[in-house]
């Protein structure tokens, strides 16, 4: 296993930290698709590379590649590409972040959570990935761990418990809506997966328990995600009641909504775009493929979650999921992203595709798409003609898209997702 630490400088404490178990490619840099981002203004982009040497003959060597425009010291000394020893130290650029890079061969005893990597955006915490049965915790004072940190760097077990509910340790909450609570939360016992891991638990909210409609919603999602098996979707664990309160247990995808995304670093370039928004497509064929075909109702950039480990798109909250032909119902979905029909509470598949049009926009300007939304009787349509990162080809997608009438859109999400790749 490969732990990076990144140290204060100073004092050279730690900061923060990052496990890899199964890689023999690291990359680390400023942009939000390296495996340890690092925002510091003297980072490049795309920084430097650790590589495995000869993975299946010496799984204990590797090597640096630093590609940074101001250069990477290795124990102090500029390196292009070199070979790493244990424990030694990464500088990128002068005066830059130091990162400690140490190699630690995993015992059997060792428990592991589900990812190598950082938990996802809101946290702000770094994981240890592993750890030790409980009974060699006991003496343990957690000293030298960072505030942020979950698991204890010496015992291996969460730093702090919020509390339990049912098998499951709440270390966290990750937030909180008018729906529910989300939690961060850790299987100990394993009683999931076979294997101790971290979670999202969702706890809906009292107020909203006695609203027939939020009890349906609710129960809906967990219903659907446990019927789902994509790996665009979050996997369903577990759903149960305590003390009167609904929980579904899920997956923990690592990574950042969309949203979150560009508000944090700006507008993406159109072929990131249009990558992310033909993956999107990929899972709703897969959901409009289901008998019946299942709606999502709420695509949008902050239900699109890109995942660390691969920078592919994971569809988020299925609690507004309706199976097509069923009677009409609540009008779910945000301003903007709404098909016409569906803001009649009438949803057809097309009102999902509909979404991808105000989606691209947003990853390309920046601003909420109902900006570039214009009345014009009954031709009302998005208006990005003057949007330069928008190409006339990409303009017609968008177009063709948010077509008022579902007849005169795209039929199918294959057929969108060939229109994308074709810009």
């Amino acid at each position: 296993m490969v732990i990076l630490t990144l140290l204060e400088p100073q004092q050279k404490t730690p900061l923060k930290q990052w496990c890899f178990e199964n890689s023999s490619v690291i990359r680390i840099g400023r942009a939000a698709d390296n495996h340890v981002v690092l925002s510091d203004s003297l980072v490049s982009r795309h920084h430097l590379e650790l590589r495995q040497v000869n993975p299946a003959k010496n799984i204990g060597s590797w090597q640096v590649i630093s590609q940074g425009t101001n250069g990477t010291f290795l124990n102090g000394i500029l390196v292009i590409q070199s070979l790493l020893p244990d424990n030694s130290l990464l500088q990128l650029a002068q005066g830059g972040p130091i990162l400690q890079f140490q190699l630690q061969e995993i015992p059997d005893t060792w428990l592991r959570s589900p990812e190598g990597g950082e938990i996802p955006e809101n946290t702000a915490a770094s994981v240890f990935s592993a750890s030790t049965p409980a009974s060699s915790s006991a003496s343990c004072n957690h000293e030298g761990n960072s505030p942020n940190n979950l698991f204890c760097i010496h015992c291996g077990q969460p730093l702090s418990v919020q509390q339990t509910i049912r098998q499951y340790q709440v270390l966290r909450t990750l937030g909180q809506g008018g729906m529910g609570t989300t939690y961060l939360a850790w299987d100990a016992a394993g009683l999931i997966a076979g294997k101790p891991q971290l979670l999202v638990l969702k706890q809906m909210n009292a107020d909203m328990a006695k609203i027939a409609k939020a009890q349906e919603l609710f129960e809906r999602e967990a219903y659907t995600l446990k019927s789902l098996n994509h790996s665009g979707i979050p996997k369903y664990y577990d759903f149960f009641v305590v003390g009167g309160k609904k929980y579904l247990a899920m997956e923990l995808v690592h990574g950042q909504d969309l949203e979150k995304r560009v508000y944090a670093t700006g507008p993406v370039s159109p072929s990131q775009a249009i990558a992310w928004m033909i993956q999107t497509c990929d899972i709703l064929h897969y959901l409009h493929s289901q008998d019946p075909p299942l709606i999502h109702r709420d695509i949008k950039p902050a239900n699109l979650m890109v995942r660390n480990s691969d920078n592919h798109v994971v569809v988020l909250d299925f609690g507004a999921v309706k199976e097509i032909g069923t009677t009409p119902g609540t009008r779910i979905g945000a301003e903007g992203y709404c098909a016409p029909e569906q803001e009649r509470g009438q949803p057809l598949t097309q009102s999902d595709l509909y979404a991808i049009g105000p989606t691209l926009i947003f990853l390309l300007t920046g601003e909420n798409p109902f900006k570039f939304y214009r009345h014009r009787g009954q031709n009302s349509r998005f208006d990005v003609t003057k949007v330069p990162t928008i190409t006339p080809k990409l303009r017609e997608i968008i177009e063709r898209a948010t077509e008022q009438l579902p007849r005169d859109r795209y039929q199918s999400a294959k057929e969108l997702a060939v229109a994308l790749a074709s810009c």
